[in-house]
This record gives structure tokens, C-alpha cells and sequence, in this order.
């Protein structure tokens, strides 16, 4: 079985200091950042998620501080390949189904749950795979809008935390 980790959107404007902090947007990355060293150790790939905004100015601005992938993650990540987004869905007008040849299992992980992670774990073009959300490795505003997308999302999709999918490696 070929397993993909799909990490969107872990960048500066989301962490302290940036346009849009999240709820724990540091102890999710520091989980994302150990969940992608034990997947990539078991042989699963690794791909990142990153949104430009079209807009000059605010959120995740292309000439901004706040676009940037986390350093960690990407360190974490080696050479795995950035797809750049500029709407919710990961898949639109992107080319994260080429990156994704051969994957019969996506696990979807990232910022913010209500929002990108929910778009692309529901999105038509993910229909193909077994898409899973790994619910602690996304974060959202408030952790109450953050658990109320994960119920909304368990009735519709797999819902799981990382030690679930890596027995036994640390995560």
C-alpha cells in the first residue's frame, strides 16, 4: 500500500506573531514535524501544502514573512516536493494529483482543520484515495472550532490521531 502525508499550510502567519495565530499552532507543528520523521521512516511519502495568496498585502502575502513554510517542517520534510495553492482545496488548480501518483492512502494534516484541511479531505478530486484526518496534527482558531470540524468531518471521512496510523514509531 502506497501511504501519502499531506501537511498544508504550516507557515509563519498562523504561529505568534504572524496575521492569524492558531490555537496551539506549536504543539501541532512540533506533533506534524515528529509525524512526518515517522512516516517517512516507514516508508510513507511526504508532501507540503503551501498557500500564496493573489492578494498583494495581508494573509500569507507572496512577498511576506508569512508565507513561509515553517522551518522545521520543512527540515523535517527533506526533499519532499511544495505544491502552492491559492484556494482552500489543495487540489484546485494545482498540481497535487501528479505529486500524488500511486497513493492509494492520503492522510490529511494541517492548518486550519475547519477550513484547507476540510476542502481537501473532502474535495471530488480526492475521491480516488482513502483519505484520512489525523486530528491531532490540525489546528484551527479555537480548539472548539477545531473539534467541531473534526465531528463534522468524522461522519463524512476517517477521522484518526497519528499513533493510530504509526504503532509503535514514536508518534
Amino acid at each position: 500500500m502506497s501511504r501519502t502525508l499531506l501537511v498544508i499550510d504550516i507557515q509563519n502567519d498562523y504561529f505568534a506573531g504572524g496575521a492569524l495565530p492558531l490555537w496551539a499552532a506549536e504543539e501541532t507543528e512540533a506533533r506534524i514535524v515528529a509525524a512526518i520523521g515517522v512516516a517517512r521512516s516507514a516508508g510513507d511519502r511526504v508532501v507540503l501544502v503551501q498557500h500564496v495568496s493573489t492578494a498583494g498585502t495581508g494573509l500569507f502575502a507572496p512577498d511576506g514573512p508569512g508565507v513561509a513554510i515553517r522551518p522545521a517542517v520543512i527540515r523535517a520534510a527533506g526533499a519532499a516536493p511544495v505544491v502552492v495553492k491559492h484556494l482552500a482545496d489543495a487540489f484546485q488548480d494545482t498540481q497535487l494529483d501528479k505529486e500524488l501518483e500511486g497513493t492509494r492512502e492520503l492522510l490529511v494534516c494541517g492548518m486550519m482543520t475547519q477550513n484547507c484541511v476540510v476542502f481537501t479531505a473532502m474535495s471530488r478530486a480526492a475521491e480516488p484515495f482513502d483519505v484520512r484526518v489525523v486530528s491531532d496534527l490540525c489546528t484551527a482558531p479555537t480548539e472548539t472550532v477545531h473539534r467541531i470540524a473534526l465531528n463534522a468531518l468524522a461522519s463524512k471521512l476517517d477521522v484518526v490521531e497519528a499513533a493510530q496510523l504509526w504503532r509503535g514509531l514514536g508518534a
